[in-house]
């Protein structure tokens, strides 16, 4: 059977693959496991009475999923304070601000409306290992002893704890936003309230588009991964640049007052510049364009690369003393001050390099040209035989072909009989061309 958790918990279609009975279990099985690791007792007797803080998108499926899991939490003996619509890193910051055994939040991230998921997180704010996660999996079902009486878990609302993480994300902030004209796109997701109103607090002038949630649109036609909308608004407005977040808001990404895409990668060289920037390294993953790493070469920064995944980056960060890592979707972990990739933090930072700087994004920007990279998916293979001769050969005749200004990466998927091509070059045809040689040797030599 295929693993339940993914990379970002667990996630699926709600009420079909994530249903209410699951979402009760997982929240048992999790505090179960996490209080036999020792941060607690599940059933209420002995070490401390646990706390879990439970937050949300504004997802429909949310309202009953977060109805089941503080049911199953409860049930087991964990005091439940509940956030309500707040990002995930917010509910990260909070998990370790309130001294919170573990924290759960429900989303399914940048997905469609009727996908959801659930992610666990422990003491800290940090994601839960992997091992953590295949226990929980591991005892699903299991028959538990529940406890009765006073040794049951008690259930409050804590919504006004939203300010608590609006003002931490401003506290780290060097520089005020005065004078800048921003457009910010919360993807009718989680960061519908809080996002403005940070940005205005911090002195920008703020347009808030994608910041009336109904359940049913978070993430249409708005959000870090449709930006046209903001491309749009920026452009028509005159602002000075635009911000757009996912629908649980670990992400940013931004566009200059031309409407060209800028990544979340920028803060690196002003953490640098500034001294900031432990051991001079940034983390990245494997997928991040060499333009990039390219840019941070010049710039003297050194790039440690990791598996796709933001977690896996955060786990390099903690074991090398890294503070800056990210991945170039707008996942950016800035290890100072969140355990989490965090959209408005890394928002607000990039804000305050363009304010300080007094030169536009789109300047800014220039340091680094990104290089035409081209994915191509090739389904239904054999993705155990990414690593065959024939295709090892192709792989190294294209490299050679693509020398310095260039370069090929082969990812097998982890879930699906599926092998990744990547291919950057100095042009899209080339790149273009590359990459569909080595996708048609994929198809004859990975079956």
């Amino acid at each position: 059977m295929a693993r339940l958790f993914g990379t970002d918990g667990v996630r699926g279609v709600a009420g079909r693959d994530l249903t209410a009975e699951l979402a009760m279990d997982l929240s048992v099985a999790a505090a179960h496991v996490l209080g036999d690791a020792g941060a607690f007792s599940a059933t209420g007797s002995g070490k401390h009475r646990p706390v879990a803080v439970v937050g949300r998108d504004p997802r429909a499926s949310g309202e009953f999923l977060e109805a089941a899991v503080v049911a199953g939490l409860a049930a087991s003996g964990v005091d439940v304070l509940r956030l309500g619509v707040l990002p995930t890193p917010a509910v990260a910051h909070l998990t370790a601000a309130l001294g919170a055994d573990l924290g759960v939040m429900l989303s399914a991230s940048h997905n469609p409306a009727p996908d959801n998921g659930i992610k666990f997180l422990a003491r800290g704010g940090f994601k839960l290992s992997d091992a953590d996660e295949d226990e929980i999996e591991r005892r699903l079902g299991e028959e538990w002893s529940f406890p009765v009486g006073s040794g049951v878990g008690r259930v409050r609302d804590a919504y006004g704890e939203a300010d608590r993480y609006i003002s931490h994300v401003l506290t780290t902030m060097t520089a005020v936003l005065d004078g800048l004209n921003v457009v910010v796109d919360c993807a009718h997701g989680a960061a519908h309230m809080v996002a403005p109103e940070a940005l205005v607090r911090a002195g920008a002038r703020v347009e808030a588009i994608g910041a009336r949630p109904d359940g049913l649109n978070i993430n249409d036609g708005h959000g870090s991964t449709h930006l046209d909308k903001l491309r749009q608004v920026v452009i028509s407005r005159g602002a000075d640049l635009g911000v757009a977040y996912d629908g649980d808001a670990d992400r940013c990404l931004a566009v200059d007052h031309t409407g060209a895409v800028v990544d979340g990668e920028l803060p690196a060289a002003a953490m640098h510049g500034e001294g900031l920037l432990a051991k001079d390294t940034v983390v990245a993953t494997v997928m991040s364009n060499l333009g990039f790493k390219l840019a941070m070469r010049d710039a003297g920064i050194t790039v440690v690369e990791t598996s796709v995944g933001d977690r896996y980056v955060l786990e390099r960060m903690k074991s090398d003393g890294f503070n800056l890592g990210g991945e170039q979707s707008g996942h950016v972990i800035m290890l100072d001050h969140a355990t989490t990739g965090d959209g408005l933090l890394t928002s607000l930072h990039l804000l305050g390099v363009v304010a300080k700087s007094g030169v536009p994004l789109k300047e800014l920007a220039a340091v680094m040209t990104p290089l035409p990279q081209i994915l191509i998916n090739v389904k239904d293979v054999d993705r155990g035989k990414a690593s065959v001769p024939e295709l090892v050969a192709a792989v190294t005749e294209a490299e050679a072909e693509l020398g310095e200004a260039g370069r090929v990466l082969i990812r097998p998927s982890g879930t699906e009989p599926m092998i990744r091509v990547m291919v950057e070059a100095a042009s899209e045809e080339h790149a273009t061309q590359v990459a569909g040689r080595l996708a048609a040797v994929v198809r004859t030599a990975c079956v």
